[in-house]
């Protein structure tokens, strides 16, 4: 099969999109990529892509494209920039750049924004395949949830443009079965949404040679490890307040591995309160890193803010935490508290609670280390039934084959 993949992001940034493409790849299909210049989560182009372009034209075998596009840079307005530049390049020198390639069928990667599926539906219909829309986030939803978008009329009229994009593609998949009515009002046809979650890459089964030589060994601390992007989504004041509340616990530690569009404001805020030496700031690292830093942990944090959308939402690093087999620490509703309830693979507390926060880590810090380690223990096994790569990268070869069955070219909008 080959498969044109349009995301905004791309390797060298960090996004499940890159091993979905090496799986493909190494099943035989041929796939080319058209993407964006990597900024994320900096918001500046990378130095390396800067200093030689060439070098990131192919990964693994892909072809990839990219188009002109404007850096994320900082704020609201120069985000909303980045997000107009990129379908503005790429729905005009995308054709040319793709004049050769014959897709079966256009991948779409959408962990925000949803605009990235307009290029997608001009090749689409220039292209005369199907377009499969992944959709790992909620639009208008999240617009309205994180704040940047609180007017009504504005966000009936993105709801209009999501109406739009759907419409034009023959699959639309959601990342949580929470999701799928959301996306399902979005549709003309309903019957085109499905489900289909993220999954843990398989660095984070294996087990590091040794533990990160970044964090300072302490076997009298118990350590709680962030992983991910640092971003108004993941409540970090709330975190802090936690954390503040356990100030007097010297055997408790918070380490955070990730940077985004709060660092700064996280790093000011540490500084403040006076947490420098119980809330240590690692700054970002490679996924193939991440393993290490686990090793550290004697539990995973995983938080959302407190919004009806992020309750449908899980958080990718939840595959990713489970599959390391490693107690969880949830303050978030809704369905991604549930998985980890239901998989008994630590504690989950109610979004934006910091008090809960703080209790779950005192309760879990004085369980026994062999409690901890059957709730890591249940936490792969889990993950190995909901969420296995395997199982998963197959469901994704029948979705695109069903979506080639489905397609009609005139029966699309």
């Amino acid at each position: 099969m080959n498969i044109l993949v349009v995301s905004q992001y791309f390797w060298p940034e960090n996004f499940r999109i890159n091993d979905l493409v090496q799986e493909w790849l190494k099943r035989g299909h041929a796939v080319t990529v058209l993407t964006g210049k990597p900024n994320y989560p900096d918001g500046k182009t990378f130095d390396t892509y800067r200093a030689d372009p060439s070098a990131f034209a192919h990964f693994e075998g892909a072809a990839v494209h990219r188009v002109p596009m404007l850096a994320r840079g900082t704020g609201a307005l120069r985000l909303m920039l980045n997000y107009a530049s990129f379908v503005a390049g790429a729905c005009t020198t995308g054709p040319w750049k793709l004049r050769r390639v014959r897709p079966d069928v256009i991948f779409v990667f959408e962990p925000s924004p949803v605009t990235v599926g307009l290029p997608a539906v001009l090749l689409g219909r220039l292209k005369r395949c199907p377009v499969v829309f992944w959709a790992l986030d909620l639009w208008p939803e999240t617009l309205a949830a994180v704040g940047v978008v609180r007017n009504p009329r504005l966000l009936a009229g993105v709801a209009r443009l999501v109406r739009f994009i759907y419409d034009r593609c023959t699959l639309v998949l959601g990342q949580s079965r929470a999701f799928l009515p959301s996306i399902a009002q979005h549709c003309s046809d309903p019957s085109k949404v499905r489900y289909f979650p993220s999954w843990a890459e398989a660095v984070f089964s294996a087990a590091p040679d040794q533990p990160a030589p970044e964090v300072a060994a302490d076997a009298a601390a118990f350590s709680v490890l962030f992983a991910g992007n640092v971003g108004d989504a993941q409540d970090f004041p709330a975190i802090l307040d936690a954390a503040e509340r356990l100030k007097h616990r010297r055997d408790i530690r918070w380490l955070i591995v990730g940077d985004g569009r709060r660092s700064a404001w996280l790093q000011e805020q540490v500084r403040e309160r006076g947490l420098g030496e119980r809330v240590l700031l690692l700054g970002r690292f490679p996924v193939e890193r991440m393993p290490s830093f686990y090793e550290h942990a004697d539990a995973l944090l995983v938080s959302l803010r407190k919004d009806p959308t992020f309750s449908m939402t899980i958080p990718g690093k939840v595959q990713s935490y489970l599959a390391a087999g490693k107690p969880l620490l949830g303050m978030l509703d809704g369905e991604g508290a549930d998985v980890i309830r239901r998989a008994g693979a630590g504690l989950a507390c109610p979004a934006g609670d910091a008090g809960a926060l703080a209790d779950a880590v005192q309760r879990l810090a004085a369980m026994p280390p062999d409690e901890r380690r059957a709730m890591g223990d249940r936490g792969r096994a889990f993950a190995l039934r909901e969420f296995d790569r395997g199982t998963l990268m197959d469901r994704m070869n029948d979705l695109l084959e069903e979506a080639r069955a489905l397609y009609h070219p005139k029966g699309q909008a």
